[in-house]
């Protein structure tokens, strides 16, 4: 008799199955902050927000430690409460600016009226999550508590939204966090980390917000280095190597312009760029300039430049000596901020040929080198031209630069 063989019992998992990446990319990309979308008539089911937060407990924590607490507040007057705090803290600031700008386009004027529609029906939302966590920061910027939160709140968020529910992550109560504390009931040694209004969406279509594309804020092997086209572990010519640098002014991007746009500006910082003259008229697309180099191995020389981009108190770009190919690609970019501009420089090698890649050529062997000594000498002029620009527009503002805080010895 033949004895029986075992039976294999194993039968396939979802951890087993490959996730469906569009539907996983669609939810990534589109859990979206809701607060004029969310239904405040609906109820939400305490076992759905217990579903979510059970997800969320997934994320990583510190030293693998329990220490996040959930507190979800239903109880009407109790929402009435907090979110009076919630409006004092600072909604109503949100509701005044709003008023500033409403109808004015204003770069701020939906984000302030979506903000400023939920402090003013914060009470209403059907349930407040606020997200906490055992522990007191102690200032020395050692992790421990926010970074044992924000992963799980954040998936917390993930989940409503699989769910057809929303939220929008906020932090405005902390404003008057004793007070949320007393009237909650929190204990001392307990940091109030988010606040988070839960509701199902009207309506469960949302976009992806418009974000700079990846290629341009992520560094490679060194801060401020940049490559359009990865293809290995050292930075090719081919491979659309760069740099961008970046600082903060604190000055309006109209008072920045003058500056940027002056293609003679960066000769005063820069120890490789001698200066330019304007062959065109009128700067614009489709203009050209002659611009006047030197470099101790590479000698002297003049390039046409091409204005790929000139928009007035935002873009200004060009690229050197062929427009379609270029040797090399420049960008200046001013992007607003709350009373203030981020100027953005940025250089991208090729893809045509230069006088770099006839080094190359000659040493083909070294061409990761070569290239990394090129984004250092450039980085280097790029830092000081975009930090001597921001020391002229402060110096003829008049504006006072804000004293670093020296660290207690």
């Amino acid at each position: 008799m033949t004895p029986d063989l075992p039976v294999d019992t194993t039968t396939e998992t979802p951890s087993d199955t490959p996730f469906d990446t569009g539907e996983t990319d669609r939810l990534l990309s589109t859990t979206r902050a809701v607060r004029r979308r969310l239904d405040l008539e609906r109820p939400v089911a305490p076992e759905l927000i217990l579903d979510c937060i059970d997800l969320a407990e997934q994320a990583p924590t510190g030293g693998n430690q329990s220490s996040r607490r959930w507190l979800v507040i239903r109880d009407s007057d109790t929402k009435a409460a907090l979110a009076d705090l919630y409006r004092e803290a600072g909604g109503n600031w949100i509701s005044d600016a709003y008023q500033q700008v409403a109808g004015t386009g204003h770069h701020n004027e939906q984000a302030l009226r979506s903000a400023d529609h939920l402090a003013r029906n914060l009470e209403h939302v059907p349930a407040i999550v606020l997200v906490t966590i055992h522990g007191e920061h102690d200032g020395s910027g050692r992790p421990g508590l926010f970074d044992s939160v924000i992963q799980a709140a954040w998936s917390f968020c993930l989940a409503l939204r699989s769910r057809g529910l929303g939220s929008a992550w906020t932090t405005m109560h902390l404003g008057a966090a004793d007070r949320v504390a007393e009237l909650l009931g929190i204990p001392d040694g307990v940091s109030q980390i988010v606040l988070l209004p839960v509701a199902w969406t009207v309506g469960d279509e949302f976009s992806p917000a418009e974000r700079q594309p990846a290629a341009d804020i992520t560094w490679f092997d060194r801060w401020g280095h940049t490559i359009e086209r990865p293809t290995g572990e050292a930075p090719l010519h081919a491979d659309g190597a760069g740099v961008t640098v970046e600082v903060d002014i604190d000055a309006p991007p109209e008072a920045v312009w003058p500056y940027v746009s002056d293609i003679e500006l960066p000769a005063r910082f820069s120890d490789e760029f001698q200066g330019a003259d304007w062959i065109s008229d009128v700067p614009a697309v489709g203009a050209t300039f002659l611009g006047r180099n030197r470099n101790e191995r590479m000698g002297d020389w003049e390039v046409t430049c091409h204005v790929v981009g000139y928009e007035d108190q935002r873009v200004f770009a060009w690229n050197s000596v062929d427009p379609e190919q270029p040797a090399a690609q420049w960008r200046f970019e001013l992007i607003p901020l709350a009373g203030a501009t981020r100027l953005r420089f940025s250089m991208v090698l090729g893809p045509g040929p230069s006088g770099l890649t006839a080094i190359i050529e000659a040493m083909p062997d070294k061409e990761a080198k070569i290239i990394t000594n090129r984004q250092l000498g450039q980085t280097a002029n790029m830092r000081r031209c975009v930090e001597g620009i921001r020391d002229l527009v402060i110096g003829d503002l008049g504006i006072q630069e804000p004293r670093k805080q020296e660290t207690p010895q």
